[in-house]
C-alpha cells in the first residue's frame, strides 16, 4: 500500500513542478491514508485520488490597475476551484508578494479537507494576487481591487464559488470587490462574497471566527487530558485576525497569552498582552509590532528574530502567521520547554519535520491547520445562511454556533482517529475524516 502512495504523489509532483506547498500538501495528505486504503480499496479505483488532486480549474489573469501618481502596474490574478463534490468553491483570497500558482493550489487542497471536517455543504477553493496593499492608499486598494473583480467575476456565484478574505484581504477589499461585482452584474447578490461588513450582509463573529475556533479547538484537546485553558501560559505568533482574536478569546478562558509577532520580528510580554494596546496598533493603526513594544514599556522584549516567539516556556503554543513558520528547531525549544498542545491557527505553519516532531512527542497533542482553524470557513458558512434566509443572527447565537461545529470538527478527527488505533493523532484522523467524506461524494457522483 506504501508503495501504491508512494507512486500516487510521485506522479503528483512530476505533473506540478516547482510548486512546493502544494507537494508538502498532497503529501501530508496522502502519507496519512494507508491504513483507510487498506479496508477500501476501492478508493483507488477511477483514479479517484488523481482526481482529487487535480483542481477542477485553474484560473489564472492579469490585473492592470493605476495607481495615485498615474503609474500602471500589472499584477497577476488566480483563483483555483479545487473540488465542489460537497458544495459551491469556498476559501479565501489572499494578496501578498509571495502569492504563486502553488501557493494557490496548496490552500486550495487544504480547504478541501477543512470544508468537508466542518460538515457543512461547502466544496474547495482558493485565490488572490501578488499584490501588497501595505503600504498603500485607500484608492490604490480600491483601484486594484475593482480590476482584479473586473476578470473574476465571471467565475463566482452564490451556488458556484464564494470567496472570501485571507492575509491582506479583509473588510475593506471585500467592500471594493463586491461593490465591484454589484456593479457588473446589476445584482445584490449578498452570497457571493463572505466576509462583508455588517451593515451589508456580513455576519457576526465572522472577523473573530478563525481565532476563536482555534481556542475552541485547543479548549477540546486539553479536555481530554482533564485540563482547561485557565492558567495556562500561551505563546501566539502572527498579530493579524487570526493571532489577535485567538489571544482575545484565550484571554477570555483565563489563559496567560504573552507572545505576538509579525513579519518584522516579535515580543515576548511576560504579564500577558495588552490587548487593547494591540488591536490599536495592528488593527487600527496597521503599525508594527515593535509599535507595541515601545508603547508597552515595562519589560516587554522585542526581538528582530521572528523564530524567537518559540523560544519561550509555554503550555500551549499557536502558531497563526503563515505557513512553515514553525521549523524543527522551534519544535525542539517547545518540546523541551514543556509545551502540551500545539494547534496550527495559520495554513500548514509547521514545517513537515517539525509537525512529525510533534505528532511523535507523547507530551504534545498537535491539532493540524485544517481541523484547527475551521472555524473561519464555518462562520463563513453560517453567513451564507444567513444570507439566503434574509436573516441575521446575534452574536452570542453565532458564536454558539462556532463552537458546536468546532466541538464537532474535534470530535470527527478523534473518533476518526481511535478508530484507526491512533485517537491522539489528530493529523491522521483529520485526514481521513475528510478524505472519506469527499471520495464518498466524487463516487456517487461518477467520473466527472
Amino acid at each position: 500500500m506504501h508503495a501504491t502512495i508512494d507512486t500516487l504523489k510521485q506522479d503528483v509532483f512530476e505533473r506540478n513542478g516547482g510548486e512546493p506547498e502544494f507537494h508538502q500538501a498532497v503529501a501530508e495528505v496522502l502519507d496519512s491514508l494507508a491504513p483507510v486504503l487498506e479496508q477500501h480499496p476501492e478508493y483507488l479505483d477511477e483514479d479517484l485520488i488523481r482526481r482529487l488532486c487535480e483542481p477542477e480549474r485553474q484560473i489564472i489573469f492579469r490585473v492592470p490597475w493605476r495607481d495615485d501618481s498615474g503609474n500602471a502596474h500589472i499584477n497577476r490574478g488566480y483563483r483555483v476551484e479545487f473540488n465542489s463534490a460537497l458544495g459551491p468553491y469556498k476559501g479565501g483570497l489572499r494578496f501578498h508578494p509571495s502569492v504563486n500558482l502553488g501557493i494557490v493550489k496548496f490552500l486550495g487542497f487544504e480547504q478541501i479537507f477543512k470544508n468537508a471536517l466542518t460538515g457543512l455543504p461547502i466544496g474547495g477553493g482558493k485565490g488572490g494576487a501578488n499584490f501588497d496593499p501595505r503600504g498603500r492608499s485607500d484608492s490604490d486598494i480600491m483601484n486594484f481591487c475593482q480590476s482584479f473583480m473586473t476578470e473574476l467575476y465571471r467565475h463566482i456565484g452564490e451556488y458556484t464559488d464564494v470567496p472570501a478574505g485571507d492575509i491582506g484581504v479583509g473588510t475593506r477589499e471585500i467592500g471594493y470587490m463586491f461593490g465591484q461585482y454589484k456593479r457588473i452584474r446589476n445584482r445584490f447578490e449578498a452570497g457571493v462574497f463572505t466576509g462583508k461588513g455588517l451593515t451589508w450582509g456580513g455576519s457576526l463573529v465572522r472577523t473573530e471566527a478563525t481565532g476563536y475556533g482555534t481556542i475552541f479547538f485547543a479548549r477540546e484537546q486539553l479536555a481530554t487530558r482533564g485540563e482547561n485553558l485557565d492558567g495556562k501560559r500561551v505563546s501566539v505568533s502572527g498579530s493579524g485576525n487570526v493571532a489577535i482574536y485567538a489571544i482575545e478569546k484565550a484571554q477570555q478562558l483565563g489563559a496567560r497569552v504573552v507572545t505576538a509577532s509579525d513579519s518584522t520580528g516579535c515580543i515576548y510580554d511576560p504579564d500577558g498582552i495588552d490587548l487593547e494596546l494591540l488591536k490599536q496598533v495592528k488593527l487600527t493603526e496597521r503599525g508594527r509590532i515593535g509599535d507595541y513594544a515601545d508603547r508597552r514599556g515595562r519589560q516587554v522584549e522585542y526581538r528582530s528574530n521572528i523564530a524567537d516567539v518559540w523560544q519561550v516556556p509555554v503550555d500551549v503554543a499557536l502558531p497563526c502567521a503563515t505557513q512553515n513558520e514553525l521549523d524543527e528547531n522551534a519544535a525542539r525549544a517547545l518540546i523541551a520547554n514543556g509545551v502540551q498542545v500545539v494547534a496550527e491557527g495559520a495554513n500548514m505553519p509547521c514545517t513537515p519535520r517539525a509537525a512529525t516532531m510533534f505528532r511523535d512527542s507523547s507530551q504534545v497533542l498537535f491539532g493540524p491547520a485544517k481541523a484547527v482553524n475551521s472555524g473561519g470557513v464555518a462562520t463563513s458558512a453560517l453567513e451564507m445562511q444567513q444570507n439566503a434566509s434574509r436573516d441575521a443572527w446575534s452574536f452570542e447565537y453565532t458564536e454558539a454556533r462556532l463552537d458546536e461545529i468546532m466541538v464537532d470538527v474535534h470530535e470527527r478527527c478523534r473518533s476518526t482517529a481511535a478508530t484507526y488505533g491512533h485517537p491522539d493523532d489528530y493529523v491522521l484522523g483529520a485526514n481521513i475524516a475528510g478524505f472519506t467524506k469527499v471520495v464518498d461524494a466524487m463516487i456517487a457522483q461518477g467520473l466527472v
